[in-house]
C-alpha cells in the first residue's frame, strides 16, 4: 500500500522533521504502571549476558539526549551476510554506565522508519526524543531501559519489504542478521531471544512485522505501527515463491502450525488511517496461540510518527512485561 508509505514521509517531513525541529509530541505516560517482576530466559538464574566481540565501530556524535552526555550516535556499518554497507545510529540508556549495571546485558530495540527511511531514520532525531521518552519511562520503571539500534531502510529510496528480493541488496538479511551482529560487536546484548526486539512504523511496521514472525527463534517481540501486513514492492514481479515465503500472513500461518515458539505484536493505529480495516483483520485471522498481540488505537490519529508516538509508552510497556531487562550487580 505504497500511498500510506509514501503519506507518512510526507507526514515526517513536514511535522516532524522540518516544521517541527525544536519541539516536541506531547505524550502522557502517567497511566502506564510500573512493570511486574517476571521470569525470563536464564541460566542457573542469571541471564546470559554476551559481551561486545567487536570490531568495535567508531562512532561520531549525532545529537545529545541528556544532561548525562548519553548521545546518539552515528557509524557505517558494512553487513558481512548481506553485502550491504549502511548508516547505523545508535543510543544507550544512562543506565548502561552506571556501576551497578556494568556487568548486565541490555535488550535492543531496533527501531525502523517509514517511508524509505533512507538516508536517514527519523527515530534518531529530536523532534519524536525516542530516546529522551525511553531515559523517562525507564527510570520510572515504566518500561526497559533498551539500547536502541537504528538503521537504514530502503537503499536508493527503493522498497525492498525489508526482505531478500531476488537480484536486489538483501535488506532482510541486513535487518534480522547484520544489525543484530553490529548491536553484539558494540554493546553487552543477551544472547537469547528475550532481549531482541523490533519496533517500526509504515514500511519499517511492515519490516518488523516480518522480521519477528519470520525468526521467532531470535527476535521475541515487535511495536508494529500503521503496517502493510501483505508484501507489495514491485520488485516482487516474477518471484511469487519468495514473495509467498515473506509474507506475514504465510508466516502466521506456520507459526502457528509450529505451535511456537511464543511472540509478542504490540500493533499501534491510528483510528482515521485507511489501513484499519486490514490491520484489524490481520489481528482477528492470524493472531492467537503462540502469536500474542494487543492493538493500541490512537483516537483522531494519521498515518504519522506523531500519532504513534503518542501510545509508545504503552506499546514499549507492553512489550518489556515479555523481555529480559538488565540485572544489577548483587
Amino acid at each position: 500500500m505504497k500511498c500510506l508509505r509514501v503519506g507518512a514521509a510526507v507526514c515526517v517531513v513536514a511535522l516532524g522533521l522540518l516544521a517541527g525541529c525544536g519541539s516536541r509530541d506531547v505524550v502522557d505516560a502517567s497511566g502506564v504502571p510500573r512493570l511486574r517482576a517476571h521470569a525470563a530466559d536464564a541460566v542457573d538464574g542469571k541471564p546470559r549476558v554476551a559481551l561486545p566481540r567487536g570490531p568495535r565501530s567508531t562512532f561520531t556524535p549525532f545529537r545529545t539526549t541528556g544532561e548525562d552526555g548519553t548521545q546518539v550516535v552515528v557509524t557505517k556499518w558494512h553487513g558481512r551476510k548481506s553485502g550491504f554497507t549502511g548508516d547505523v545510529w545508535a543510543w544507550v540508556p544512562p543506565q548502561y554506565h552506571q556501576r551497578q549495571y556494568a556487568k548486565s546485558g541490555f535488550p535492543v530495540l531496533i527501531a525502523l522508519p517509514g517511508a524509505y527511511g533512507y538516508p536517514f531514520n527519523y527515530w534518531a532525531g529530536a523532534p519524536f526524543a525516542l530516546e529522551e521518552r525511553i531515559a523517562e519511562w525507564s527510570q520510572q520503571g515504566k518500561t526497559l531501559p533498551f539500547i536502541v539500534v537504528m538503521p537504514v531502510l530502503n537503499p536508493g529510496k527503493r522498497y525492498y519489504d525489508g526482505s531478500d528480493i531476488p537480484g536486489q541488496p538483501k535488506m532482510g538479511t541486513w535487518l534480522t542478521e547484520d544489525v543484530p551482529d553490529f548491536a553484539r560487536a558494540n554493546f553487552r546484548t543477551y544472547d537469547s531471544r528475550d532481549g531482541w526486539a523490533f519496533m517500526g512504523s509504515s514500511s519499517g511496521g511492515f519490516a518488523a512485522l516480518k522480521a519477528v514472525l519470520k525468526e521467532p527463534g531470535k527476535f521475541k517481540a515487535a511495536i508494529v505501527n500503521g503496517p502493510d501486513t501483505a508484501p507489495d514492492s514491485p520488485m516482487w514481479q516474477g518471484h511469487p515463491a519468495e514473495m509467498r515465503a515473506n509474507d506475514p500472513r504465510h508466516l502466521a500461518r506456520q507459526l502457528a502450525a509450529r505451535k511456537g515458539p511464543q511472540v509478542y505484536l504490540a500493533f499501534e493505529l491510528g483510528s482515521l488511517e485507511a489501513a484499519v480495516p486490514d490491520v484489524k483483520r490481520f489481528i482477528r485471522e492470524y493472531t492467537g496461540g503462540p502469536i500474542h498481540s494487543t492493538l493500541f488505537e490512537i483516537p483522531d490519529g494519521v498515518h504519522s510518527g506523531h500519532t504513534y508516538i503518542q501510545r509508545m509508552p504503552e506499546s514499549l510497556h507492553w512489550i518489556s512485561e515479555q523481555m529480559q531487562g538488565p540485572v544489577p550487580a548483587g
